[in-house]
C-alpha cells in the first residue's frame, strides 16, 4: 500500500547561521549604537533567547532575525513566541520556542484535517511523524496537496518525504 510521511525536520545549521548573521547586522546598525542586543541559540532546549537593554529594540531584534531565517529558508511557523520578560537593569528579555518534529497535539490536529477531508486515507502517528497511508497514489497526492492548503492553518511547517509505492 504506498504511504508517505508528514514531518517538521529543522535545519539548525541554518538556524545557527541566521543567528550568526543577526548578531553580525545587530552590531554593525546605527540605531543599536549604545544599546546592548543579545540573540542566543540552545540548541538542546530548542530556544533563541532575544535579550535587549531597551524595550523598544526587542522589536527591531526580532525583526532582523526573522529575515535571516527567511533568507535561510527556515519557516517561521516553527517558532513559538513567549511573553516579553523583565531582566536585571531595566533590561528586557524574550524566549522562543523553536518546534522540531510534530508533538502530539498538532499530530491529532494533522489526522483530523485529513478524516474530516473524506479522503480514502488512514494516517497514524510515529514517534514526531504522521503516516499516511491510501489504497491508490492519487489520493495520497490530493491527502498533500490538502495539508499544504492548511498548513497556515495547523501552524505547523509540513515536509513530506519517505514516498513508498
Amino acid at each position: 500500500m504506498p504511504s508517505f510521511d508528514v514531518s517538521s525536520e529543522m535545519d539548525w545549521q541554518e538556524v545557527d547561521n541566521a543567528i550568526n548573521q543577526a548578531s553580525k547586522e545587530v552590531g554593525q546598525r546605527f540605531d543599536f549604537k549604545g544599546v546592548k542586543a543579545e540573540i542566543k541559540l540552545d540548541q538542546k532546549e530548542k530556544v533563541i533567547t532575544l535579550w535587549s537593554s531597551e524595550e523598544g529594540k526587542l522589536d527591531a531584534l526580532n525583526d532582523v532575525l526573522q529575515n535571516k531565517l527567511i533568507k535561510r529558508g527556515v519557516s517561521l511557523l516553527s517558532l513559538e513566541y513567549k511573553d516579553i520578560e523583565q531582566a536585571f537593569g531595566g533590561s528586557v528579555r524574550q524566549n522562543v520556542i523553536v518546534q522540531a518534529g510534530i508533538s502530539k497535539e498538532k499530530a491529532k490536529e494533522i489526522i483530523a484535517a485529513l478524516k474530516d477531508s473524506k479522503l480514502k486515507v488512514q494516517s497514524q502517528i510515529q514517534d514526531e511523524k504522521v503516516r499516511v497511508t491510501g489504497k491508490n497514489r492519487d489520493d495520497l497526492q490530493s491527502a498533500i496537496s490538502l495539508l499544504r492548503g492548511q498548513q497556515d492553518s495547523l501552524k505547523v511547517p509540513m515536509q513530506f518525504g519517505n514516498f513508498r509505492d
